[in-house]
């Protein structure tokens, strides 16, 4: 028979999920002793079958709750329904994770007409009235959806009729308030029960549907909490800070939760309740004014908050109520805290020997180290800001600029020293210099692994892709967003890390990126076994991966290194070559490119490991776009418009993304690899003689057919060998791989590892070819599959772990079959997930490859994982 309901002292905080955080934190204060109001908690399974099926309520509930309430009684010597020694109960909401202000509670629950006036006896009539009041007022909010606004207003309404405050009313006048609010609850087709059980079982249910309220929901969605755990919901026996100048209530944290210095932060209300506290109706005090006020009462608290969190290991967030001189501690909880207080408070906490180094870099989160590498918005602005839309949040950060439509006048107003935010339908190469200018980076179209979401990472530029709600008209340079139009030069803010676009500027906060910070990671290494290496081709990527710690380069684009005005020129020249002679020019510019790009990168990385991955586009990212650009780059061949939109017609495939690239284009043109592979290898040579030695590992991408792969290292292995044999130096090590990326591969990956030295998965194209996903286009429908759980996360974001993570895990057992100790990374953008990290380890990869500002996180993550493994 299942157990709903479980007193205080019955539980432990190894409950948590069966009683919420709440409930596990008051169960385990009362069997430390501390003073805790008594009382129960119904459990979250609870709350799921209710919300499941009505009719649970009834039959399996009811019942329980009244032997409970029985059982408070006699723990309290009062009594819920009569006259005489009352006993008032408040009713909480507790999920297991944290949920602060997102579901509902009720205070002073069992006050009636009748009741009060008896407590009114007992007390007085301004606290006992005052007490009615907020039941009444939180009922009518919680229970029925009234807004708690209109009985204030009523409130002040009467006072300004009989000019006094209410606390001044007599005990009739105190009544004409309470049939005001009743009124209120009729004119919403309502009543207030009177009946005591009756408020309580109404308070139940309402605190139980509160789990699926939108606020509470939106809470969720952001902090990735699974929407099957329910609230449990606490009943616990009232006790009163608004009962006079020697009562009160305060919220305190053990620690500052802004700094993390050491030293109590937190303030109270005299002759309060708690809600008064985070209402902002009364200023309060800071908790040190406290020791003067109830002297004893202070040192009692200090005493309490050094027990809890020397019990917790951690910084607490205590709310507490004095009724006339006693303190009782009502709730604990681990605080919330910025990202850098969480460091200093971790790094104290092992200082103090309070918690292990291995404990520490559990406490951290990921996203707490991208906090403090990357820039965010200042909370308090961001709650009065206006949110414009919301598209895919593809890196993080936070910035606010003017909006420009093109990369030319993103450059013109960064000259002008203007903070600039690019908005464009989708990005191409030819914008690298805008988006390099540009504060951040949205996009209409396009998912998280398009080419603005990819560049953007790699630079740590804020951006937003897939923002279907933005129209964006280029050509008019005009947003329109629902009823809202923007212009050029308009102010928007954009958080990448929530994929939200909000108007106007809003002020952004960067944390130091601190010696604390260092220390953390250097701790995560100590603990890893994952290695974490960085996706990255641009000297200031590479430089910035290996400031970040990355242990080599996992992915080099060499499709990225023609991106600029003059490359793309030398590329779409090859593309689009009329005669041998033309072609030729153009491999030879790129050669030359190609050459100092790689002796540069080489230097910059040093001895450590560097995959280049061969050409791999699709062609039409290279073309021109429209009328106008087609003309310019016509000109710039010394051709006829029309020749050249005949030749880009022409060029065109059906389906891009399965077309000629990769291997493919090897294959059909092998001089493109083999200059490719020709000028990585005279940087190397180059290198050599330099004293620095390097070993190139060459990737071949897309690859389906072991004949492939065979057919391309044949060849590159023979320019290789003529590289050497042409600089008259003996041959180095190197080695030729191949990126998987495709279903086939997976499942033939004993026969690739014949001809390959190593393998490294592109997580991104296998997720498009395993699901049939546009990766440009899963913005259109992937918020519609989360809100109606189809499913619950962006494949292109966190590994798809029965499917892709199937195919992978498969791949890799083939592969270490055919050769023992072949080396195999993850390259694609889950590779720096927190959450599909895990996995890599579990199936043996040996090493993840990310964006360089996503490495501070995964060398976190990766020690997590070998931590919880």
């Amino acid at each position: 028979m299942s157990k709903w309901i479980y007193f205080f002292e019955d539980g432990s905080s190894k409950d948590k999920d069966l009683l919420g955080g709440k409930g596990a934190n008051l169960a385990e204060m009362t069997n430390l002793g501390l003073p805790v109001p008594p009382g129960f908690t119904i459990t979250t399974k609870s709350c799921m079958n209710f919300l499941d099926k009505d009719s649970f309520f009834e039959e399996s509930l009811k019942q329980d709750i009244l032997k409970a309430i029985k059982k408070l009684e006699k723990k309290t010597s009062k009594s819920f329904t009569d006259s005489s020694s009352l006993l008032l109960v408040s009713v909480r909401s507790g999920a297991a994770s944290s949920m602060p202000g997102m579901m509902d509670t009720i205070l002073n629950l069992g006050l009636n007409d009748t009741r009060v006036h008896s407590f009114a006896t007992l007390t007085n009539i301004s606290f006992a009235y005052d007490c009615y009041h907020r039941l009444l007022q939180m009922f009518g909010d919680v229970v029925y959806g009234i807004n708690k606004d209109k009985f204030t207003n009523l409130t002040q309404i009467l006072e300004k009729r009989l000019n006094k405050k209410k606390q001044a009313f007599s005990e009739d006048e105190q009544k004409l308030l309470i049939d005001s609010y009743k009124k209120l609850f009729f004119e919403n087709n309502v009543e207030f029960p009177q009946d005591p059980v009756e408020q309580l079982f109404e308070a139940i249910k309402a605190v139980f549907k509160s789990w699926n309220n939108q606020r509470a929901k939106v809470y969720r969605e952001l902090h990735h909490i699974p929407h099957h755990l329910g609230t449990a919901v606490n009943i616990q026996s009232m006790v009163f800070g608004n009962s006079g100048n020697k009562s009160g209530t305060g919220v305190v944290f053990t620690r500052n939760p802004a700094t993390g210095e050491n030293k109590l932060f937190g303030e109270f209300l005299i002759n309060a309740q708690g809600e008064d506290v985070v209402a902002g109706i009364r200023t309060p005090e800071p908790i040190q004014s406290l020791q003067t006020i109830l002297p004893d009462t202070y040192k009692s608290f200090i005493e309490y908050a050094e027990i809890l969190e020397q019990h917790y290991k951690d910084m607490q967030d205590i709310e507490f109520t004095i009724e006339n001189g006693q303190l009782f501690i009502l709730q604990t909880r681990n605080g919330k805290r910025t990202a850098k207080a969480a460091l200093k408070i971790t790094l104290d906490l092992v200082a103090e020997n309070s918690i292990s180094r291995q404990e520490a870099l559990l406490r951290i989160s990921p996203t707490t180290i991208d906090q403090l590498i990357h820039p965010v918005f200042d909370e308090k602005e961001l709650t009065q800001a206006t949110l414009l839309a919301k598209g895919l949040p593809a890196s993080p950060g936070a910035a606010s600029g003017e909006i420009v439509f093109t990369a030319e006048k993103a450059k013109e107003y960064q000259l002008l020293g203007k903070k600039v935010i690019l908005v464009r339908q989708e990005t191409s190469p030819e914008d690298i210099e805008g988006m390099i200018v540009s504060e951040a980076i949205v996009t209409s179209r396009g998912g998280m692994t398009s080419h603005a979401a990819v560049v953007a990472r790699g630079m740590g530029t804020c951006c937003i892709t897939g923002c279907e709600a933005l129209v964006v008209h280029e050509e008019s340079k005009t947003i329109i967003c629902g009823n809202t139009r923007l212009v050029e030069g308009d102010v928007i803010s954009v958080d990448g890390s929530s994929g939200c676009i909000y108007l106007g500027e809003i002020p952004t906060i960067v944390v130091e990126n601190d010696q604390n910070l260092q220390t953390l990671l250097s701790w995560a290494d100590e603990n890893a076994q994952l290695l974490v290496r960085a996706n990255a081709e641009t000297i200031a990527d590479l430089q910035t991966a290996m400031e970040f710690g990355a242990t080599g380069i996992g992915l080099s684009r060499t499709e990225h290194m023609f991106f600029g005005e003059e490359r793309v020129l030398e590329m779409r020249r090859l593309i689009l070559a009329e005669n041998e002679q033309e072609f030729e020019f153009a491999l030879n510019k790129l050669l030359t490119f190609q050459q100092e790009d790689f002796y540069h990168m080489f230097k910059a990385v040093q001895d450590k490991p560097m995959v280049i991955r061969l050409l791999d586009p699709p062609m039409h990212e290279f073309f021109p776009h429209d009328t106008n650009e087609i003309n310019a780059l016509a000109e710039q061949l010394n051709r006829y418009p029309s020749d050249v939109s005949k030749q880009i017609e022409k060029l065109q495939e059906t389906n891009p993304m399965l077309g000629h690239r990769g291997c493919r284009l090897g294959i059909t043109e092998p001089r493109i690899y083999q200059m490719q592979v020709k000028a990585i290898f005279n940087s190397a040579i180059r290198l050599a003689k330099e004293g620095l030695s390097v070993c190139p590992e060459v990737m071949v991408p897309l690859v389906s057919e072991k004949n492939e792969l065979k057919n391309v290292k044949d060849f590159l292995i023979e320019t290789i060998e003529q590289t050497f044999k042409e600089h008259q130096v003996d041959p180095f090590p190197y080695e030729i791989g191949t990126m998987i990326e495709l279903p086939r591969a997976c499942i033939i990956a004993d026969q690739l590892a014949e001809n390959a030295d190593f393998f490294s998965f592109g997580t991104n194209d296998l997720t498009q070819m395993t699901f049939g996903f546009s990766r440009d286009d899963i913005g259109k429908f992937i918020n519609s599959y989360k809100e109606k759980e189809i499913m619950v996360q962006d494949p292109f974001q966190t590994l798809d772990k029965a499917g892709v993570g199937e195919l992978i895990k498969l791949a890799v057992s083939k592969a270490r079959h055919q050769k023992k100790n072949m080396m195999i990374g993850i390259c694609g953008e889950v590779g720096g997930d927190p959450n599909s990290i895990p996995f890599f380890q579990n199936i043996g990869i040996d090493y993840v490859s990310c964006s360089p500002y996503r490495i501070p996180a995964a060398r976190l993550a990766v020690a997590q994982a070998n931590l919880k493994s």
